[in-house]
C-alpha cells in the first residue's frame, strides 16, 4: 500500500473501532509480533482489537476493501507461527483479546457460550463454579484463548479421554471473508440438518474464517481423582502398562503422559525445590491421572491395585501414588516443566508428531538410531501424550557441540523425523498445527487429493486470500496476497 493509502486506512480503522482498539506505535506492536519460540518477529502494519463481533465484521470488510491481509491472534501462545505476520508492514494482526466474556452458561444443558478472546482458565473457572468441567487442559491455559485453541484444534493432557478441542465444540460464531457472520451458536448435541460447517473452521488456523464465539460442551466435575508416577524399563513395557491400566480403570483414565529420564534430569536441574519421586532412576516414566464424577472413595484403591498388578507382571518397576492434591500438583509440575527445562540442554529441535500408539516403540527406536548415525551424541528428549500417540519428539544438542553447528543440522534432523513419521502413517502436526513453520512440509508430504481439496476450500471461503495468508497452504500465496 502507498503511504497515503496506509494513513487513510489507519484513520478509518481508528474511527471504526476507537483508539483503544488500534495499536500502531512501534514499541507497542512488539508485544504482538513476538511469539514463544522467537522464530517470528516481523511487525504488522497495525494491531486491531475489536470489542464485538460486529466490529470484527466491519474491520474485515474495510481491510478487504483495501486488500490488506488479516492475521487473527488469540493468546499468542502458538508454536508454529500461525499467529505471526509474514510480510512486515503489509498485514494487520486482529487480536481478539478484548472479546473475553462468558456470554452464558447452561448448567442443566451442560454447555457454555464463550467469546474467542476468553482465556481457557477463565472459561474453566466459570464451568467449575457451576459444578461442571471444561475438559481441556494445557500448560498455557492461563494465556491461551478459547478462539486460538479452536483455530488450532489444540489437544493437551486430557485428550486420551475427551479428545481434542474439536470434540468440545457444539457451535461457532464466525466472521467470514466477506464480512458476513455465520451464526452457529447452538448447544445441540444432535443436528443432522446438512453439512457440519462448524468443523471446517476448527483447526483451520484462521485461514477460512475468524471465530468470534463458541458454544462448548461441558461434563460433570470429578468427585474422585488420583495421580501416580510410574517408572518403566522400556517403551514396550510402557505399552503393556497402558493396556493393563485401561483394562482395570476403564473410562476413568484421563491422562497418560510419557517422560524420559533425560527430561526429568533437565527438570530437576531447573527446579531446585523439586525432587525425584522415585528412589532410583528409570529409563522412562508414565504419569497417570484417573478421575470419576461418581461419589465415593474407591478410585484410589482401584488405581493402587492396577499398579500393583503391573508390578507383579514386571511392567512397572516402581511407582508412587499422590496422597493429596498438593502431591498430585507436584507430580504434574514435573511434566509441565519439561519445555522450559529443556533449555538446560542447549538448543532443542522440536517436533510435534503423532503415530499409532502400538507403533511407538518401533518408531522411537528406528528414528533415534537414524538420528544418532547422522548426529553422533544427539540427545532425544521424547515426551508427551503417549495415550493418544502424540509425542513431542525434541532433540537436544550433543554435549560439546556448538549451538550454531547443531542448528545447521535442523533440516537433516527434520527430514529424518518426518520421513519416519510418514513411514508409520503418522502426522507431522499432532496438536500445534501447521502455521508457517510446517507449511512447506505439509505441501511436500500430503496426499495430492487431500491437498487439492484443502486448496478448493480456501479458494471458496477466502477467494482473495486475505485471511492468514501463507499459513497451512504456503504455496497458495502470491505476492499480492491472493490465493491461487
Amino acid at each position: 500500500m502507498r503511504t497515503a493509502d496506509t494513513a487513510g486506512l489507519i484513520d478509518r480503522l481508528g474511527r471504526l473501532i476507537g483508539r483503544p482498539g488500534l495499536v500502531v506505535d512501534r514499541e507497542d506492536l512488539q508485544r504482538y509480533a513476538g511469539e514463544p519460540r522467537g522464530r517470528y518477529r516481523e511487525l504488522p502494519l497495525a494491531v486491531l482489537r475489536p470489542a464485538s463481533t460486529q466490529e470484527v465484521a466491519a474491520v474485515v470488510m474495510l481491510c478487504r476493501e483495501h486488500g490488506v491481509p488479516i492475521v487473527p491472534q488469540g493468546g499468542n501462545t502458538g508454536l508454529v507461527g500461525g499467529q505471526s505476520v509474514r510480510r512486515p508492514g503489509r498485514e494487520v494482526v486482529l487480536s481478539l483479546e478484548r472479546m473475553r466474556e462468558v456470554r452464558s452458561l447452561d448448567a442443566e444443558g451442560a454447555s457454555m457460550v464463550v467469546e474467542a478472546g476468553c482465556p481457557l482458565a477463565t472459561a474453566q473457572f466459570a464451568a467449575e463454579s457451576a459444578g461442571l468441567l471444561l475438559p481441556m487442559s494445557l500448560a498455557s491455559e492461563g494465556t491461551a484463548t478459547v478462539g486460538g485453541i479452536i483455530a488450532t484444534n489444540a489437544g493437551g493432557h486430557l485428550t486420551v479421554r475427551y479428545g481434542n478441542m474439536r470434540r468440545q465444540v457444539l457451535g461457532l460464531e464466525v466472521v467470514l471473508a466477506d464480512g458476513r457472520v455465520l451464526d452457529g451458536l447452538t448447544a445441540l448435541r444432535k443436528d443432522n440438518s446438512g453439512y457440519d460447517l462448524n468443523q471446517l473452521f476448527i483447526g483451520s488456523e484462521g485461514t477460512l474464517g475468524i471465530v468470534t464465539a463458541a458454544s462448548l460442551d461441558l461434563v460433570s466435575s470429578p468427585r474422585q481423582s488420583m495421580t501416580a508416577f510410574i517408572g518403566v524399563r522400556d517403551l514396550a513395557a510402557t505399552l503393556t502398562l497402558l493396556r493393563l491400566i485401561r483394562r482395570q480403570l476403564g473410562e476413568t483414565v484421563s491422562a497418560l503422559e510419557l517422560m524420559p529420564r533425560l527430561a526429568l534430569d533437565f527438570v530437576l536441574e531447573e527446579l531446585p525445590d523439586a525432587h525425584d519421586p522415585l528412589v532410583r532412576p528409570h529409563p522412562w516414566y508414565l504419569l497417570l491421572q484417573a478421575d470419576t464424577a461418581v461419589a465415593g472413595d474407591w478410585l484410589r484403591g482401584a488405581c493402587a491395585r492396577a499398579i500393583e498388578s503391573a508390578g507383579e507382571e514386571g511392567v512397572a518397576a516402581d511407582a508412587v501414588v499422590a496422597g493429596n492434591d498438593t502431591q498430585a500438583q507436584s507430580l504434574w509440575r514435573l511434566r509441565e516443566s519439561i519445555p522450559p527445562a529443556q533449555k538446560r540442554g542447549g538448543v532443542s529441535l522440536k517436533h510435534d508428531i503423532s503415530v499409532p500408539v502400538a507403533a511407538i516403540p518401533g518408531f522411537v527406536a528406528e528414528t533415534c538410531s537414524a538420528l544418532e548415525r547422522r548426529v553422533p551424541g544427539i540427545r532425544p528428549c521424547v515426551f508427551g501424550h503417549v495415550g493418544d500417540g502424540n509425542l513431542h519428539f525434541n532433540l537436544s544438542q550433543p554435549e560439546g557441540m556448538a549451538a550454531d553447528d547443531f542448528r545447521a543440522l535442523e533440516p537433516d534432523c527434520n527430514r529424518i523425523v518426518f520421513d519416519a513419521v510418514q513411514r508409520y502413517r503418522g502426522s507431522i502436526a499432532a496438536e500445534h498445527g501447521i502455521g508457517q513453520l510446517r507449511a512447506a512440509e505439509l505441501a511436500g508430504r500430503t496426499d495430492a487429493v487431500r491437498l487439492e481439496l484443502m486448496r478448493r476450500l480456501k479458494s471458496a471461503l477466502d477467494p482473495e486470500g486475505l485471511f492468514n495468508p501463507g499459513k497451512i497452504l504456503a504455496e497458495a500465496d502470491t505476492e499480492d496476497g491472493a490465493c491461487g
